[in-house]
């Protein structure tokens, strides 16, 4: 990261962790903490057995459920549905023929031109997106794009990044953009939206919010991540401060992608989840929406009489994420999503995002690395940055041991050839010279 991004991301989080700063001292959120680390630690024990009796109500409640055992996968499952719901023939301005042609293409991996979409050769496909780690990691809008389907982030921070095209990455899970100033933003905009805005927040704003709700005029599909899924009432909560996710919620297709470790005993539970990731990821006590979603829009006011269909989605669909997520070591699935632990990192405070597995920032990042891909990823994350201080784990409101866990993978890490070289010179001359000095 550039000086000056580091200067503007370290003063972003200074903001954040004197705001929540007497709320982590409250009584009452540290009992919510204690028992928030008892949830995730027995949904985490028995996944297995959460995961069976989520499907039977999933299925209860008309929301269809894949499986996806890797990004691969879970690309393919998406970009399937929405070759069904978007490519269907829905008025007569695209030919059956046409929507033929357009599917052969780009199963062909062919690339669609600008006046084909213009000519209406092909139908113009928009998908609407929200902030998610999960979808980050699947890579789903560089998958879309390269199948000539149009992402539109909907979260301030993402859309920001997006518009910025290059060097984007994010820098905080609830605030990807908190490197940038207000100045850099505002430039990005102007420049990307063709815009002559001053450099004030409220200005950034309203531009953006103007553009992406344009976007969105004809967009049928939104894709989410989910912060819980659960397994009594087979519901998914999503939280929110933007109100984007009501709208994606909204359309009529609803995909959610959630890895296996979402899943959690109740709503009770996944509110009280809510609850601590909101004070620890933003210094607020709760965060201004949780969508509870259990099945598609319906309704009973005639005669009490079941009708489908009504405002919101017609269709909702989970895709349940493995990718590594099985064979990680069970601490790694503790994680709440707060980005706590980047806060006071002093490697992540040196050298920012280059610190850690995108989109999963940190030392947490560098230890999904080794399951989501393997060692040499988590090498190259940065796995010998750590200085293992340990002040991600006290800061963490599930307690996550990620010193500890970055030990392990270390081991690993060297077993498998994957170690500084310096490190390496090190050992070779203890073992000649009994000395680490040449």
């Amino acid at each position: 990261m550039k000086d000056k991004e580091l200067k503007t991301m370290r003063k972003s989080f200074q903001t954040l962790f004197y705001r929540r700063k007497q709320l982590l001292n409250d009584p009452e959120i540290k009992k919510l903490r204690e028992k928030v680390i008892n949830i995730r630690k027995n949904s985490i024990e028995n996944k297995e057995e959460l995961l069976e009796i989520a499907s039977q109500n999933l299925k209860s409640n008309d929301i269809d459920m894949y499986f996806a055992k890797d990004d691969k996968e879970a690309n393919d499952i998406i970009l399937k549905i929405i070759e069904e719901e978007n490519f269907k023939v829905q008025d007569n301005s695209i030919s059956k023929d046409n929507y033929i042609s357009r599917s052969n293409s780009i199963s062909k991996g062919n690339s669609i031109s600008e006046d084909d979409s213009i000519n209406k050769s092909y139908p113009i496909i928009t998908v609407a997106k929200s902030k998610s780690n999960t979808l980050g990691e699947i890579a789903i809008s560089k998958f879309l794009s390269s199948h000539n389907i149009e992402v539109i982030e909907t979260d301030l921070g993402d859309r920001i990044l997006q518009l910025k095209k290059t060097d984007n990455k994010p820098t905080h899970p609830t605030g990807p953009a908190s490197h940038l100033n207000v100045n850099e933003i505002a430039n990005i905009i102007n420049e990307t939206l063709k815009t002559n805005i001053e450099a004030n927040p409220k200005a950034i704003m309203e531009t953006v919010k103007g553009d992406v709700l344009k976007k969105l005029a004809n967009c049928e599909i939104g894709i989410t991540g989910a912060n819980a899924i659960t397994s009594q009432e087979g519901s998914i909560l999503l939280i929110h401060n933007e109100g984007n996710i009501s709208l994606l919620s909204l359309m009529k297709t609803h995909i959610i992608v959630a890895g296996i470790d979402k899943f959690i005993p109740s709503l009770e539970d996944a509110v009280s989840l809510a609850k601590l990731e909101s004070v620890y990821a933003t210094g607020k006590l709760t965060t201004s929406y949780m969508n509870i979603i259990s099945g598609p829009s319906k309704t009973a006011d005639i005669e009490k009489k079941l009708l489908k269909n009504m405002y919101g989605a017609r269709k909702i669909v989970l895709i349940v994420l493995d990718n590594g997520r099985s064979r990680a070591i069970s601490q790694c699935l503790m994680c709440i999503g707060c980005g706590s632990c980047i806060i006071t990192c002093p490697v992540y405070d040196a050298v920012g995002n280059e610190f850690g597995f995108s989109p999963y920032l940190g030392g947490r990042g560098i230890a999904m690395a080794s399951f989501i891909e393997d060692e040499e990823a988590s090498f190259k994350s940065g796995l010998f940055h750590c200085t293992l201080c340990g002040l991600c784990t006290i800061n963490c409101p599930v307690a996550m041991p990620t010193n500890e866990l970055i030990e392990k993978i270390r081991a690993n890490s060297q077993k498998q050839g994957f170690y500084p070289k310096s490190h390496g010179s090190i050992n070779e001359n203890i073992q000649k010279k009994g000395s680490p000095y040449e």
